[in-house]
């Protein structure tokens, strides 16, 4: 699927996040696999959804990779 494929598909940074929320919550999956499987689903390049994944969403997914030790821990207030 090419670039301007992606671009109608998901449109911007909200609606790609709006996605992934609701695969999150009806898949029950993490941030991390609701972004893989959607790529997964609609053969998308993970490369060419990284201007599409929000601050919001990276944050959370940064926060899943800390928790599963994927990433160094940072010192955190809970």
């Amino acid at each position: 699927m090419g670039r301007k494929m992606i671009e109608e598909k998901f449109l911007n940074k909200s609606k790609f996040t709006e996605i992934v929320e609701e695969t999150v919550i009806d898949k029950q999956l993490s941030y991390m696999d609701a972004v893989l499987y959607i790529c997964d689903m609609n053969s998308i390049d993970l490369e060419d959804v990284k201007k599409f994944i929000s601050p919001i969403i990276k944050g959370k997914i940064e926060a899943e990779a800390m928790a599963l030790n994927f990433l160094p821990k940072q010192n955190t207030l809970f």
